[in-house]
């Protein structure tokens, strides 16, 4: 049963033995290919590998976890772990142009070359995170990297993602987390990325206090359809990178616009099953009822930076129905509009988004 917390310090203490003692310890151990050091697509619910391609988001976005782990002093192995699996991602997935393939064999063969900008906006961070980690000075490889990705760029500003939305959001806020960890790691030239994805937000993907996710060549938001997409999830989770921008800047000011993209994804939260939705449309109707495990890390996070204690611990609770599983360490993906899980594998790029969300909730203020 998932827990009842009544203080954001009985939270911390509850998420921090779950990710220290058992989801960390598992996705090091089961969730890593022993023989070649990269990490498994996805653990079964007792905690078996599961998936035979490997995406490279998934290599780096575990990096970046377990680097992370290892700068936050939970671990000296967890660094080696994202170190050997470094190695091997920049062993088997780059391209000769500089840019990463989308996916790769357990052998590392590559199956899919596409140089998706989802998957270099990763390489990025988990680059940044061993950085930050003193697990070697990534500068080098990161700027070889961004130079790579000018071959991404698109003339009508930002940057062009492969496949059927070239022109979207998502790609741009995850380039716009990796920029920014990249300055809080001391290395002040990633600032000029950082700021022509705010401008690019601001300017073009917010419309009546909603993030948009997809657009025209001249980044118009698309009609309905795809254009009336909207993803609570994202609302929180450009809220805290735009107010992450802002305070590096001293752009007070722009506290009330990501203040209202959190209020705006509070209203996509089922009062019902307490979680965020997948998606609303314009009107804040509800549009998928799935509730996924990522957002409601993202609402996490968001509300412990802008929201009140109870909105905190909502949710707070929300999240733990995911990570209410029998093998400790595995989480549920997706809940049904019924309250019920799909029955699947737990997917590795979880941990990514429950590390991220979880660390301010772990600050030493709060669990202690």
């Amino acid at each position: 049963m998932a827990p009842d917390f009544r203080s954001l310090s009985d939270a911390a203490r509850w998420y921090g033995d779950w990710l220290r003692e058992a989801a960390l310890p598992l996705w090091s151990t089961a969730g890593v290919d022993a023989g070649r050091g990269s990490f498994q697509e996805a653990l079964t619910p007792d905690g078996a590998p599961a998936g035979a391609v490997r995406r490279s988001r998934v290599q780096t976005r575990q990096v970046w976890v377990f680097a992370t782990a290892a700068g936050q002093g939970w671990g000296d192995a967890y660094g080696l772990a994202a170190g050997r699996a470094h190695d091997f991602h920049r062993a088997h997935y780059l391209r000769a142009d500089g840019l990463f393939a989308r996916a790769a064999d357990a052998a590392g063969r590559i199956t899919d070359p596409t140089p998706q900008l989802y998957e270099q906006a990763f390489a990025l961070l988990s680059l940044a995170g061993l950085h930050a980690a003193g697990l070697g000075d990534r500068a080098g490889e990161a700027g070889a990297l961004l130079t790579a990705m000018e071959a991404l760029r698109h003339p009508g500003g930002g940057w062009r993602e492969a496949g059927e939305h070239p022109f979207q959001a998502n790609a741009h806020m995850h380039l716009l987390e990796a920029a920014l960890a990249w300055e809080a790691a001391g290395e002040a030239s990633w600032a000029a990325v950082s700021d022509e994805v705010v401008a690019l937000a601001l300017g073009r993907f917010m419309e009546d206090g909603l993030l948009r996710e997809f657009f025209d060549e001249t980044w118009r938001p698309l009609p309905d359809g795809d254009g009336g997409l909207i993803e609570p999830g994202h609302q929180f989770e450009w809220a805290w990178l735009l107010d992450q921008w802002a305070e590096r800047r001293g752009q007070t000011g722009l506290r009330s616009v990501v203040r209202g993209l959190f209020e705006r994804g509070l209203q996509g939260v089922d009062p019902e099953r307490g979680v965020a939705v997948g998606a609303v449309w314009p009107d804040l109707s509800v549009r998928d009822p799935v509730a996924r495990l990522w957002a409601q890390t993202e609402r996490l996070r968001a509300a412990l930076t802008f929201g009140t204690e109870s909105q905190a611990l909502a949710a707070a609770g929300g999240l733990a129905k995911f990570l209410d599983t029998p093998r400790a360490g595995i989480w549920r993906d997706k809940m049904r509009a019924d309250g019920s899980f799909v029955d699947e594998p737990a997917p590795a790029t979880s941990l990514y988004h429950l590390v991220a969300g979880l660390l301010p909730l772990l600050a030493p203020a709060r669990d202690g």
